[in-house]
């Protein structure tokens, strides 16, 4: 019986979230190497005002995860399999030890900064809840055009979508599908358009500064939210993590590929609960579990008890 550890995306960020996290030493020491990267401002990281930028929610994301997870390591969970959705992956390949955590804070600061100079407003990311791809793919289609671009962005279940693009292309699409019968269209706290070409560009320079970068083979497996499949090798992973800003995120497959290969634990590290819904959609038999919200003593009691099967 195997644990994934399932780090979140933009959308999860929460005011507060860094300073929530529980006062222990791991904790610590990951907020230290922050603060010898930011100085000051990471003591306003996780305020509401500066969560307004994409940058400094993709550097919470990051420090929660990576810091909630190296705890729970510390106190002798056993942990198999990480994933991340999306700004999440990064979290996964510092945990696996396949990128240290001062690169990933530079890169990540990086990502989040080339990714708001490209679309600084008009454009985001919208949640279309209960229609099927196939019906989704049909109104993007008819929407979709140079002036007023839209495409699929994320696949979390096979009724739950993310399409990302302009405002007036998401609106377009959102009302469409609504006459569908889509139980709901809701924007997401995302404030550009990820996971689709028109962050090519962006990704194509953030690769660049991957090439300087060391990347060595992870020591915990690494699924690809990207392809949805396992990366070993270093150089793999490099270009999975560089490019994964304008890929397709297909969560609902990297979920059914981690389960196929025998996860029956799944915990969403912190901040947030939403991997943890999806994860029920396709764990049919297992546990699915939150950092946010779950006593670190049942945490413990469970990683190990699940990780050492009598």
């Amino acid at each position: 019986m195997s644990t994934l550890f399932a780090f979140p995306g933009q959308g999860a960020q929460q005011p507060g979230m860094l300073h929530q996290l529980p006062d222990a030493p791991e904790v610590r020491a990951c907020l230290d190497v922050a603060r010898a990267q930011l100085g000051d401002e990471l003591d306003i990281l996780d305020t509401p005002e500066a969560l307004q930028s994409t940058r400094a929610v993709q550097l919470c994301l990051l420090l929660a995860g990576v810091a909630s997870a190296r705890l729970l390591i510390a106190r002798r969970a056993k942990v198999d399999y990480v994933a991340g959705l999306s700004i999440g992956a990064y979290a996964a390949a510092v945990v696996a030890e396949a990128l240290s955590l001062e690169d990933a804070l530079h890169l990540v600061a990086l990502r989040g900064s080339l990714m708001e100079q490209a679309y600084p407003q008009g454009y985001g990311m919208t949640a279309i809840m209960g229609l099927e791809r196939p019906q989704v793919e049909a109104l993007l289609a008819e929407v979709n055009r140079p002036a007023q671009p839209v495409y699929l962005a994320n696949v979390n279940a096979s009724n739950q979508l993310v399409i990302a693009g302009s405002e007036t292309a998401m609106q377009a699409v959102a009302e469409r599908a609504r006459t569908l019968g889509a139980g709901a269209a809701k924007r997401l706290a995302v404030s550009v358009p990820s996971h689709c070409a028109l962050l090519a560009e962006p990704a194509a320079e953030l690769a660049q500064a991957f090439a300087k970068v060391s990347i060595e083979r992870p020591r915990l497996r690494y699924l690809s939210s990207s392809s949805a499949r396992l990366i070993l090798d270093p150089e793999q992973l490099r270009e999975d993590l560089a490019f994964n800003m304008c890929r397709l995120v297909d969560w609902q497959g990297t979920l059914r590929n981690a389960y196929e290969r025998g996860v029956r634990l799944h915990l969403e590290l912190a901040p947030g609960t939403v991997l943890a819904g999806l994860a029920r959609r396709v764990m049919k038999q297992g546990r699915v579990l939150s950092f946010q919200g779950t006593r670190l003593d049942t945490l413990d009691a469970l990683l190990r008890e699940e990780g050492h099967p009598h």
